[in-house]
Formats: structure tokens, sequence, C-alpha cells
């Protein structure tokens, strides 16, 4: 699984900060990606982030 956060999108809620830091940072009022390729054990947390984010900046790539 790989992932990435829309610079354009993100509202720099933190939310996905919140839920899975080992994928997720804030780089001043927006997340980045700490690691674009998901580790196995952080897929769910990773996909609840980005559910919950509210301006549907995080794409996934299954």
């Amino acid at each position: 699984m790989r992932v990435m956060v829309d610079a354009d999108e993100c509202v720099g809620d933190g939310v996905c900060v919140e839920i899975c830091p080992q994928i997720f940072k804030m780089v001043g009022d927006l997340a980045v990606v700490r690691k674009e390729v998901v580790p196995q054990e952080c897929e769910d947390l990773c996909r609840e982030a980005a559910e919950a984010c509210p301006a549907d900046a995080i794409k996934i790539d299954e």
C-alpha cells in the first residue's frame, strides 16, 4: 500500500496524525507522509486516517 497527502486539498486538521503518527506528521499547517510505502501493520490505521480526513486529502493506492 502507498499513501500520499494532496497538499492542495489538506486543511491541516491533523486528525491523520492523531490516528496514525507512524505514517503522518504535520509540517507547518499541512500534513505530510513520513513513509510513502505503508508497513503492513499500519495499513488499517492509515485507512482509518484517510476516512477521517475532512478534506479527503489522503490518497491510498492499494
